[in-house]
């Protein structure tokens, strides 16, 4: 071990430390948000009961518009209301407040396409029994289209990994602020290589993870 990884090793736990907290607001902002907002444009899509074409079309452009965002930019855009929401526009929590609402849009159309994916005749049959439309979301939907919504969780956790990473590029700490600093602007080699092996490596735990976990919930 190189003596420039020896000195910074301090930083890069704390940097490991910042990365999964900007993960864990991104992903719980997606689920608690993204979530309800993938169901609302499944059931208003074509095709459905509750289909609406007028409100489709509009959440889904709202969608698209913010996905269509490279997030570089969509942290600079956001920076004004970053600094309101917490108080400053520097570090991981900072970061977390464009990752959040990139998560949002991009876990929804996740979630649309994996309900998608469920059988028409199993809500038919579901609607048939009387069922309410909350019944069918929860014990219909979301049920069977559980394996492919942890999937998706799992595309969006890796995505956005590396979203964390970029944040660095602005002063959002984490693994990406940490190869700034030491890797890009001191030319030490060894740091840089530890922090992309740091990402493959939590790359490969979060898919290894998510594909288990779909695996033992597919019932197919």
């Amino acid at each position: 071990m190189s003596e420039n990884i020896i000195a910074i090793l301090p930083e890069f736990w704390i940097s490991i430390w910042q990365t999964f907290m900007m993960l864990g607001i991104g992903l719980a902002c997606a689920v608690v948000f993204g979530g309800p907002l993938g169901v609302l444009l499944f059931q208003m899509g074509p095709g459905q009961a509750r289909a609406n074409r007028s409100v489709y079309m509009v959440v889904s452009w709202i969608v698209n518009t913010v996905r269509s965002f490279p997030f570089i930019i969509l942290l600079v855009v956001l920076t004004p209301v970053t600094a309101t929401i917490v108080g400053t526009s520097i570090g991981p929590l900072a970061a977390s407040v464009p990752l959040a609402a990139a998560a949002i849009p991009y876990f929804a159309r996740l979630v649309e396409q994996s309900l998608r994916e469920v059988p028409r005749g199993v809500i038919e049959a579901a609607e048939a029994m009387g069922a309410s439309e909350y019944q069918i979301v929860r014990r219909v939907l979301i049920r069977e289209a559980r394996s492919g919504l942890v999937l998706a969780l799992t595309v969006l956790a890796v995505s956005f990994l590396s979203y964390s990473a970029v944040a660095g590029v602005v002063g959002g700490g984490g693994i990406g602020d940490l190869a700034i600093r030491y890797g890009y602007y001191r030319f030490q080699t060894d740091v840089m290589l530890l922090t992309v092996a740091s990402l493959i490596v939590l790359v490969q735990i979060i898919q290894f993870g998510g594909n288990t976990i779909a695996h033992r919930l597919d019932k197919r």
